[in-house]
C-alpha cells in the first residue's frame, strides 16, 4: 500500500525552493540538510539549473545531477525534469573519475532534451531578443522540450528502453522539428535533425540507463521509501519569481519551481509534500540574468556599487559564465514568495557579500502609480512600472566569516543580525540558516528541517 500523507508516520519530507530569481545558494543547503536525507529528489528544470556544492575547499559544479550526490545520498531526477542524457552521463562519469560514485535515478516519466531541442532554443532565443523578450536562457534546450511535452510530441526517458517506441517518436517528431528548422527560421540542419542518427544515439543511451539499473517510476520509488520511513529532500531548480504560472511572465523559465511543483513534479501526494518543511532559499541581495524589469536594481550611478558586489559574491552564471544583474533585496518579491509557498523557514544567504558597503538598502515596498503595494502585482508590464521604496540598515563591517561560522549565530555583527531578523519578521517565517560563504563549513545551521517535528 502506498504511502498517503494520512495518519502519524515516522517520514518527513523538505522541499527547498528559491524566493527569488534563482542563484540564492540552493545547493549549499541542499547538500547541508540532503546528507540528513535518505533520498534527494530534483522536481523540475533541467541542465540550466547550474549549482554550486563545496566542501573541504572542493568545488563541485552540477547542472543535473542532485547536489545531494556529493553526499552519498541517493537522486532523483523526478518526472517534471527535462533530462539532457549526454549531460546527465557527463557529470556522472565525471564525479567518479573524482572518486565519488553517484546514485542517481531517472524517471521514466521525465521527458528528454533532444539535440534538436538545443538548436532551436538558441535560434528562438535570438528571434526574441529583437523584440526585447529575451529571458535569459541557457540554450540548453529546456523551453522548447517542455513545449513538447505540453504538445503531447515529446520523447521520455521510458521511450529510449524500447526500441520500437523510440523509432516511432522519432519519425513522427523530427520531420516537424526539420520543417520548422528548414522552412521558419532558414538554418541548415545536420544529424541533430535526422532520425537515423538520433535512433542509432538514444537507443544507446536506453542501454546504458537499462544496463546500469538508472530508471524508475519516480512516484512508486520514492513512495516506497517514504513508506519505509525514509526522509525525502525536495530539490527545486531557479526561483519563484521565474516560475511559469507565478513569476514575471513571459521573462520565466518553463516549470514550476514553486513548492507545488515537488508534488507534480515527482508523483508524490500533495499532502506529502504538506506535511513536511518548506524551506526559502534567499539571496541577501537579488540577482538575475535576462532582460526585463528589476526595480531594485543598481544601474546608473549605483553601476559602481552593483560591480563591487559582483565580483564579491561570484555573480556570474554556473552554466553560462554571464555576468548577472544586481540589486537590493526586493521585499514584496519575498511576500510574494513565502505565500505562494507557504515557507516553513527561510535560510538567507550571502550576508557577508554585503559587509563593508557604505550603506545597505532594501526595497521594502512599491510605489506603483502613487499607491504603496507590499507585493508583486499579478502582470510583469504593472511591476514594471513600481518604483522601490527603500529602507535602509546599518552597514556591518567586513569580520572573519570563518570564525563566525564557527562560533554560531549570535557571532554574526548585530547590524547584520537586525538585517535577517527584518527579513525574517517580513515574511512570517524563522531564520533556518544563514550562510555567509560558500563551503558547507560556512553556513550557520539554526534549525535542522528534518528535526523540527512537522
Amino acid at each position: 500500500m502506498g504511502f498517503t500523507g494520512r495518519g502519524e508516520a515516522a517520514c518527513m519530507t523538505v522541499t527547498i525552493v528559491g524566493s527569488q530569481l534563482g542563484d540564492e545558494g540552493k545547493g549549499a543547503l541542499v547538500d547541508l540538510w540532503g546528507g540528513g536525507a535518505d533520498v534527494v529528489a530534483r522536481y523540475q528544470g533541467g541542465d540550466n539549473a547550474g549549482h554550486t556544492v563545496v566542501e573541504g575547499g572542493d568545488e563541485y559544479k552540477l547542472s543535473l545531477v542532485p547536489s545531494g550526490a556529493v553526499r552519498g545520498t541517493t537522486g532523483v531526477l523526478g518526472n517534471g525534469c527535462v533530462v539532457n542524457p549526454r549531460t546527465l552521463f557527463e557529470e556522472i562519469d565525471g564525479l567518479r573519475d573524482r572518486g565519488i560514485e553517484p546514485d542517481v535515478r531517472v524517471g521514466r516519466r521525465a521527458h528528454v532534451i533532444m539535440p534538436y531541442h538545443r538548436v532551436l532554443d538558441g535560434i528562438e532565443e535570438e528571434a526574441k531578443s529583437d523584440s526585447d523578450l529575451d529571458a535569459g536562457t541557457t540554450g540548453r534546450g529546456i523551453g522548447p522540450t517542455y513545449e513538447d511535452k505540453a504538445g503531447r510530441r515529446g520523447i521520455r526517458i521510458g521511450d529510449l528502453l524500447d526500441p520500437e517506441v523510440l523509432r516511432d517518436r522519432l519519425e513522427y517528431v523530427v520531420p516537424q522539428k526539420r520543417t520548422l528548422a528548414e522552412d521558419v527560421f532558414g538554418v541548415e540542419t545536420d544529424e541533430a535533425f535526422d532520425v537515423d542518427a538520433l535512433f542509432e544515439e538514444y537507443r544507446a543511451i536506453g542501454d546504458r540507463l537499462a544496463e546500469e539499473s538508472m530508471t524508475v517510476n519516480a512516484g512508486e520509488f520514492l513512495g516506497s521509501h517514504l513508506d519505509a520511513g525514509d526522509e525525502v529532500l525536495f530539490e527545486g531548480a531557479q526561483g519563484t519569481s521565474i516560475d511559469i504560472d507565478h513569476g514575471i511572465y513571459p521573462y520565466v523559465t518553463s516549470s514550476n519551481p514553486t513548492a507545488g511543483g515537488a508534488a507534480t513534479g515527482t508523483g508524490v501526494g500533495p499532502t506529502v509534500v504538506g506535511r513536511g518543511e518548506v524551506v526559502g532559499i534567499v539571496k541577501a541581495y537579488l540577482s538575475r540574468v535576462g532582460t526585463g524589469p528589476l526595480p531594485t536594481e543598481l544601474d546608473g550611478d549605483d553601476e559602481a556599487l552593483a560591480d563591487e558586489i559582483r565580483e564579491k559574491g561570484g555573480e556570474f552564471g554556473t552554466v553560462t559564465g554571464r555576468p548577472r544583474r544586481i540589486g537590493w533585496l526586493d521585499m514584496p518579491m519575498l511576500r510574494h514568495a513565502a505565500r505562494a509557498n507557504g515557507f516553513t523557514g527561510v535560510a538567507v544567504n550571502h550576508i557577508d557579500v554585503l559587509a563593508g558597503l557604505e550603506a545597505v538598502k532594501v526595497g521594502h515596498a512599491y510605489d506603483l502609480d502613487g499607491e504603496e503595494r507590499l507585493t508583486m502585482p499579478a502582470t510583469t508590464e504593472r511591476w514594471g512600472r513600481c518604483e522601490p521604496i527603500r529602507r535602509e540598515f546599518e552597514p556591518w563591517p567586513e569580520v572573519d566569516w570563518s570564525a563566525v561560522a564557527e562560533d554560531g549565530y549570535d557571532a554574526i555583527p548585530e547590524n547584520a543580525r537586525a538585517y535577517l531578523e527584518y527579513v525574517s519578521e517580513e515574511v512570517d517565517a524563522p531564520i533556518y540558516a544563514v550562510g555567509v560563504g560558500p563551503d558547507r563549513a560556512e553556513t550557520i545551521e539554526l534549525v535542522d528541517p528534518f528535526e523540527t517535528g512537522a
